[in-house]
């Protein structure tokens, strides 16, 4: 079975789990949580382990997030081991996002500019979003630099992507002058 296939499976399982419980909220901020420890390195390998046993895994776990999430998602922390599945931990968080955002009709935008927006400029932005109708009534946006862009902006979301920067305007002028097939003959 992909990856793929079985975040999704494990994270949807979750969610009706934690809808069920009224504990939604609650377990996204505890997955965020756990997204994140996961990005250590040593976590990762130690969770992907064949060698250590999953009891050790367990242990480790509790002590790393004891008091930190709730009973709901220790316990499932502690199915994934228990089941076999603990190297997919990050793979579910991600999965586990995803359906979050797509059940409270989250958009995530991620604006690329070459310098930082100001606060007017981004609140101008979501206002012409919101408007569009291209995206959901709740917007997350994410900013990031990027000085290669010199100039403009792009905008990225469902799979989306809207390259206004001057880097990709040279570049379309750049293809559109190697194409140019006259030649003026003397």
């Amino acid at each position: 079975m992909s990856v793929t296939r079985i975040a999704t499976r494990y994270a949807k399982s979750l969610i009706e789990l934690a809808i069920e419980q009224g504990k939604l909220e609650q377990v996204h901020s505890d997955i965020n949580t756990v997204n994140a420890a996961t990005q250590n390195r040593d976590l990762q390998l130690m969770l992907k382990s064949p060698i250590i046993h999953a009891d050790k895994k367990i242990a480790v776990l509790d002590a790393i997030f004891k008091g930190k999430i709730d009973t709901l998602t220790s316990a499932y922390l502690h199915l994934l081991v228990n089941k076999g599945r603990e190297g997919y931990v990050p793979e579910i968080a991600t999965a586990f996002v995803i359906q979050y955002k797509l059940l409270k009709k989250i958009t995530s935008v991620t604006v690329t500019t070459a310098a930082p927006l100001s606060d007017a400029v981004l609140g101008d932005l979501k206002k012409k979003l919101l408007a569009s109708d291209i995206t959901s009534d709740n917007l997350e946006v994410l900013t990031k630099i990027d000085p290669e862009l010199i100039g403009g902006f792009v905008l990225e979301f469902d799979n989306k992507r809207y390259d206004a920067s001057v880097s990709h305007k040279l570049e379309e002028l750049k293809t559109q002058f190697m194409k140019n097939l006259y030649v003026k003959e003397f």
